[in-house]
């Protein structure tokens, strides 16, 4: 019987396609003959309007998801940050890649000041969870606007008069973009699961289950569960600024979220340490925690300009 060709479903960005090369590249080593079909997602057409105001759940994910319940593809390949918490009927997750680089670093501009303490400066990002974070650190700067791929954002900065903007480490890492003067930004804590890769596939395709669960990293499948869980019990997505990390050593994993007013003026976190054995509702419970203490009231405020 002839090997079916696994159809790799990709958006045509570069980081996006070598994510999906990645995941061919996995399929080839354990056996698996594939192919990449590329796709245009929503936020892919869109470069202008900020992501929390555009307000789409699944706006990178949503035309991957047609073309799979559509038979187009067999698989998809996703950043795991961009994967709305609950998935389309049918689709399911067939394997989580080892996680990279997990955190956020600003690459500055040409009007970088390395003092900080005797300017306000204007920082670029379009992702509302970076913009609050900042702002509660250092609320006298401004935040401007900055959509694109990662190539046209690092042309952006370089041109621009900002003295920096905000990126995830693991995508500029990934195409061997990250600037030698990027700076890492440790105090700041990611989105959900950034910095994890995910492959879905349609419920009843157990031929593609099967292949790509020779790759699915454990540790990491578990962390980001515990980090998306913890969003969707806040009932959060990409208008939110909502921020979790998990990490797993020892046996043990550590989490820490928070939840703040879109002007970073409000701030509310949480931190856990459980044995992994007892980890399941460990998102879960630290959402029902800050809940308590008054996180859907700060979610609800309206959004700051």
């Amino acid at each position: 019987m002839q090997q079916r060709k696994i159809r790799i479903g990709t958006r045509d960005s570069q980081l996006a396609v070598w994510q999906a090369v990645k995941v061919q590249q996995l399929l080839e080593q354990h056996g698996y003959a594939s192919e990449l079909v590329y796709i245009k997602a929503e936020g892919d057409i869109d470069l202008k309007t900020p992501l929390y105001e555009i307000g789409v759940q699944g706006i990178f994910t949503r035309a991957l998801d047609i073309a799979l319940l559509n038979n187009d593809i067999d698989i998809a390949v996703h950043s795991m940050k961009d994967v709305p918490t609950m998935m389309a009927k049918g689709i399911v997750q067939a394997a989580v890649l080892e996680r990279a680089s997990y955190g956020d670093i600003l690459v500055p501009g040409p009007a970088f000041a390395a003092n900080r303490a005797n300017t306000a400066c204007t920082i670029a990002t379009s992702s509302i969870r970076r913009k609050a974070q900042w702002l509660n650190r250092y609320p006298d700067d401004c935040i401007d606007n900055l959509r694109g791929n990662v190539n046209t954002r690092l042309r952006k900065v370089a041109e621009s008069t900002w003295h920096g903007a905000i990126f995830a480490a693991a995508g500029l890492e990934r195409l061997g973009l990250r600037p030698e003067n990027a700076v890492s930004l440790d105090w700041m804590l990611p989105a959900p699961a950034q910095g994890a890769i995910i492959v879905v596939c349609r419920d009843e395709d157990e031929y593609c289950r099967e292949a790509c669960n020779n790759f699915n990293d454990a540790g990491t499948a578990l962390c980001a569960a515990i980090e998306r869980d913890f969003l969707r019990a806040l009932m959060g997505g990409c208008a939110t600024p909502i921020s979790a990390l998990a990490t797993l050593a020892d046996g043990k994993v550590l989490f820490r979220g928070n939840v703040l007013s879109t002007d970073g003026k409000e701030l509310l976190e949480t931190e856990l340490t459980v044995p992994e054995h007892d980890a399941q509702d460990m998102g879960a419970n630290a959402a029902q925690e800050l809940l308590t203490r008054g996180a859907r009231a700060l979610l609800q405020k309206p959004m700051a300009d």
